[in-house]
């Protein structure tokens, strides 16, 4: 299999708040044949997901630092090292919150990347901030010693980035990595030093729709109308059932299906108004479903009811096997079913 690593820079980027330093090479990585497979391993096994982002700026593209660093690099593959220098540079200006750590930068060129069935040219961006212990064993005459060492699990990307030579007039292809510094301080990862925001595709669509709805089946309906929790659980196991079930998403038919009564799928319609402006987003009211979105959303639909501390009900088919109400002894749920295992 040809290698997709055609050129590649190192460098060592610190924190600028600790005054540690920025270390910049003077020539491109000379990389033996031997470790070209375990790096491409290191590098790209982590991005195994459909939802893909974009670089852009508030003021406009051409001011997005990475984007016109990428731009380059497309125009002319042999400016790698040039234009890894101003990268470096900007990741460390960035590179100010005390938790972030210093590490090696990889600027990367790839070719012949699989993107949607398309093959594309690709640059990478890939930081490694921590380091693993690893043991040898040595062997000298009829004796045997450790020693370790410290370096880099290649089973451990930290942080990167792909981005794709395809669409550049609306900010590449981009899929993003960032298994470090998961509270406030990984911002500088992704926003700061990236700058990106999600993709308008039919991934960025299913995941929104279906945390949308989520949300208004479990905190706005309450609110304004009166529905028994296990109400709320049926329409969230119907809602998965539509997404599971359909090709496509059509805000009609969803609402037609899932919600039905005409009063809520006002307030449904209406909600999903006020979601989009909150979240500065906008969602389709027809696509195509994907899959992979519906399969990371559905974890996050919790059908559980839970009865004062120690007690949980889970609710993960027909609605009409509940029933719910109160006597002297106090409230109470009554549970049919036809078989016991």
């Amino acid at each position: 299999m040809e290698n997709k690593i055609h050129n590649i820079t190192v460098h060592f980027v610190g924190n600028k708040s600790i005054e540690e330093l920025l270390c910049l090479s003077k020539t491109n990585l000379i990389i033996d044949d031997d470790v070209i497979v375990p790096l491409e391993k290191y590098f790209l096994d982590s991005f195994s997901t459909d939802e893909y982002f974009q670089l852009y700026h508030d003021s406009g593209l051409e001011y997005n630092v990475v984007y016109g660093t990428t731009s380059q690099i497309f125009d002319n593959p042999d400016c790698l090292l040039e234009q890894s220098v101003n990268l470096a540079k900007h990741l460390y200006e960035q590179s100010t919150h005390p938790k972030i750590k210093g590490g090696e930068f990889y600027t990367v060129y790839l070719k012949d990347c699989l993107l949607d069935g398309e093959t594309v040219d690709a640059v990478g961006l890939f930081k490694s901030e921590n380091k693993d212990t690893f043991l040898k064993v040595l062997r000298e005459g009829g004796n045997f010693n450790l020693e370790s060492e410290q370096g880099i699990n290649i089973k451990k990307l930290d942080k990167g980035c792909l981005i794709f030579n395809k669409d550049r007039e609306n900010g590449y292809v981009v899929a993003v990595v960032d298994n470090t510094n998961r509270g406030v301080d990984a911002q500088y990862w992704i926003d700061d030093f990236l700058h990106v925001r999600q993709r308008k595709d039919e991934y960025a669509n299913t995941e929104n729709v279906m945390a949308m709805a989520k949300q208004f089946i479990t905190k706005e309906l309450p609110k304004k109308f009166e529905v028994p929790k296990a109400d709320q659980i049926d329409l969230l196991n119907r809602s998965l059932q539509f997404f599971k079930e359909k090709d496509t998403f059509d805000i009609e038919d969803f609402a037609n299906e899932v919600i039905e009564q005409p009063e809520v799928i006002e307030s449904f319609k209406s909600y999903k108004k006020n979601y989009e402006e909150e979240h500065a987003t906008e969602i389709d009211d027809s696509f195509t479903i994907s899959q992979h979105a519906f399969k990371k959303q559905q974890r996050s639909y919790k059908r559980i009811i839970r009865l004062d501390k120690k007690i949980q009900i889970i609710i993960d088919g027909n609605r009409d096997h509940i029933e719910q109400g109160e006597d002297e002894k106090g409230k109470y749920y009554k549970v049919y079913y036809n078989t016991e295992e």
